[in-house]
């Protein structure tokens, strides 16, 4: 059974933690400009002593400015949303000395001692990963009722009809909370929907379908014409899908524009700025994400998410998948910053058949 790991704060009481000054801060004089020494957040738990208390921030995530906000709450924000008068923190350590606390090792569980040499410690498409696939199944139903999931998805979630199905149950069933992604995927998908291919080719069979080219431009160009893609399924024209499934059940589908989009579709944000505030509406309450066959969007994501989430008033951890056909794509993910990530390589329809046909279990 799934069970979550009990955090562990530092020991405030020790002599080191009381005799620790207050941090030091300065206002911001120039909108969207940090003092000089600001301090710089990252994805643990960080504490910061106020007024002689050691006060942990919410909703962090990397490389944001702590914002002491009138009302008493630590906020991290980015430069750009740094206004004049804000109370920022000051201090290039995190061992406590400058009273900035950064705590790695909060859910650090003791792990069964091994010898020093063994083959196959590392993660590669020779990993068993048999027992990442039941975790996840196992803190998928635990999250369901008890979490917020988010998926961050590649179009090629979409390239198989039995993959799209999967994606419906996951949503269906409560597994989704929200979705991440870019133009492709959701395009794919209602070209999906509409046609029963993703760029062209037959979602069962693959081979190509004429004109199949034209097929996603023609997707985007209808739900241009409507409006919108709940015009689209409210009118009938969108019955099965990813897209779809978020429609009907009300899960936000975040999509954020690149330069390289078709059309794109009316609901793809094209500013960067508003398209990551968006996304941090649901990376400050994620508990866990899964990300699928897109390293540019895992990477964002991953650098949006802090380690830990607090839910009332328990600090939890937050679960990252990574799931990837290449382990060049996947190493790069950590190399980047999504720190915390369990990574499976694994061709995203088979890990999406395995995942579903283990939660149909129970």
């Amino acid at each position: 059974m799934f069970k979550l790991p009990r955090y562990r704060e530092p020991n405030f009481k020790e002599t080191f933690f009381v005799q620790a000054p207050n941090v030091k801060t300065a206002k911001v004089e120039q909108e969207g400009v940090a003092p000089d020494d600001y301090h710089s957040t990252s994805m643990y738990p960080e504490y910061f002593k106020i007024d002689g208390k050691w006060k942990l921030i919410e909703n962090t995530r990397m490389d944001c400015v702590p914002v002491i906000e009138s009302d008493g709450r630590l906020e991290a924000k980015e430069f750009r949303r740094l206004t004049i008068g804000d109370t920022v923190i000051l201090g290039r350590t995190e061992d406590g000395s400058e009273g900035i606390y950064l705590h790695t090792d909060g859910f650090a569980m003791e792990e069964a001692k091994g010898d020093a040499f063994a083959f196959r410690s590392g993660r590669s498409r020779e990993t068993s990963f048999a027992n990442d696939y039941l975790r996840l199944a196992q803190l998928l139903n635990h999250d369901r009722d008890n979490g917020h999931i988010v998926w961050v998805l590649g179009p090629a979630a979409v390239f198989d009809e039995g993959s799209r199905q999967a994606m419906e149950y996951m949503i269906d069933n409560g597994y989704c909370h929200a979705v991440f992604g870019g133009n492709a995927v959701a395009t794919h998908d209602i070209e999906g929907a509409l046609f029963h291919t993703a760029l062209g080719q037959d979602l069962t069979t693959t081979m190509n379908r004429p004109n199949g080219h034209y097929h996603h431009l023609d997707a985007i160009n209808l739900i241009r014409r409507l409006g919108s893609v709940e015009k689209a399924v409210e009118e009938g024209y969108i019955d099965n899908g990813l897209v779809y499934s978020c429609v009907k059940n009300n899960v936000p589908l975040v999509l954020a524009g690149s330069i390289r989009d078709d059309g794109p579709l009316p609901q793809v944000e094209c500013s960067t700025a508003i398209v990551q505030d968006e996304m941090r509406q649901h990376t400050n309450k994620a508990t866990t994400i899964v990300c699928l066959a897109t390293q540019l969007h895992t990477i964002a994501t991953g650098n949006l998410t802090p380690s830990y989430v607090i839910r009332g008033e328990e600090v939890r951890p937050v679960f990252i998948y990574a799931v990837d056909v290449s382990e060049f794509v996947l190493n790069k993910i950590r190399d980047r910053g999504t720190l915390e990530v369990t990574t499976i390589v694994a061709n995203i329809q088979d890990f999406l058949f395995k995942l579903k046909s283990l939660l149909e279990r129970g």
